[in-house]
């Protein structure tokens, strides 16, 4: 995998990409494309965490990929490093040219850089590409700006594949996102309630940073951290309304006509159709005869794959 570091600790010189990049769309790859061939510097990605809407207004910034996802997915685009500068009030006070010259030009030593027509940077965002390009020229450093990317809906973006996964749309999302949408999670203990009424399940840990789709009862792929096979399933994600109507909002993922000892691994999960929302039932029977229902149809849906 690619590493993860701070300014400080980068390989120099670099050629850079500024930018979040949540989700690599299309767009994303546009832009990283114009410097993975560049003569004098390593191709590295430069992004800020945590996200500045998260310092600045104490927004919660769930990702669509979290830095040690973002990298495996960097790596075959030609991407040798991806540096995450950490974002703070101080940071958010540098003017544009401060920034440029302290983060980019010194600790980063950027031969070449690439942003999207939209990037803005330093103090009240005054920051954008004209700006860039002013002092890229002072210093000699190659500038790209990348034209924003459109298909016949709108402007390629990650805010377009957060509402496809709001809506529980797996095929828009995997359309924007040019390859299947996938979470992992470590399995933890459960209460067992699945195991007694005949539908085992793993009960994963997800970390709270990652963008999740809609609640509901998907059918979906999984592996386990450890193996390349892919195993058919059916998701569960929110609360258990039949069981525990106060329980949190959970994930468990039941294994078609597998028994699997998972306790402790890591399971990866791409959900791929949702099949319904949540929905309480009136006793454990009837939770069953449902989830019954939904392996099939999920299995069905999966073997057409």
């Amino acid at each position: 995998m690619i590493p993860l570091s701070s300014p400080i600790n980068a390989r120099l010189p670099t050629a850079l990409a500024l930018g979040s990049f949540d989700g690599l769309h299309a767009g994303h790859r546009r832009v990283i494309k114009e410097i993975t061939n560049h003569r004098d510097g390593i191709p590295t990605i430069v992004s800020f965490w945590p996200h500045p809407r998260e310092v600045l207004y104490g927004e919660s910034r769930l990702r669509l990929d979290l830095p040690s996802e973002k990298s495996l997915l960097l790596e075959p685009l030609g991407i040798k490093q991806l540096v995450l500068v950490p974002f703070d009030k101080d940071l958010a006070a540098l003017p544009a040219e401060q920034f440029f010259n302290q983060i980019l030009l010194d600790k980063l030593q950027a031969k070449k850089i690439a942003v999207g027509e939209n990037f803005r940077f330093g103090k009240n965002r005054k920051g954008d590409p004209f700006v860039l390009q002013r002092l890229c020229e002072k210093e000699g450093i190659e500038l790209s700006i990348v034209p924003i990317l459109e298909d016949k809906l709108g402007r390629m973006s990650s805010s377009r594949i957060r509402e496809a996964l709001k809506e529980g749309d797996l095929q828009t999302t995997k359309n924007l996102l040019g390859r299947a949408y996938n979470f992992r999670g470590v399995v933890i203990p459960g209460k067992g309630i699945g195991r007694n009424i005949g539908w085992p399940t793993a009960n994963l840990e997800v970390d709270g940073r990652k963008f999740l789709p809609a609640l509901g009862v998907y059918a979906a792929w999984a592996k386990t951290g450890s193996e390349a096979k892919l195993f058919p399933a059916v998701m569960n994600l929110g609360p258990q309304p039949t069981v525990d109507p106060e329980s949190p909002s959970a994930v468990e993922v039941h294994f078609l006509n597998e028994k699997i000892d998972l306790l402790g691994e890591e399971v990866i999960v791409e959900p791929i159709q949702r099949l319904r929302g949540q929905k309480k039932f009136k006793n454990l029977e009837e939770l069953s005869q449902q989830i019954s229902f939904d392996a099939n149809q999920a299995h069905s849906i999966l073997n057409e794959l």
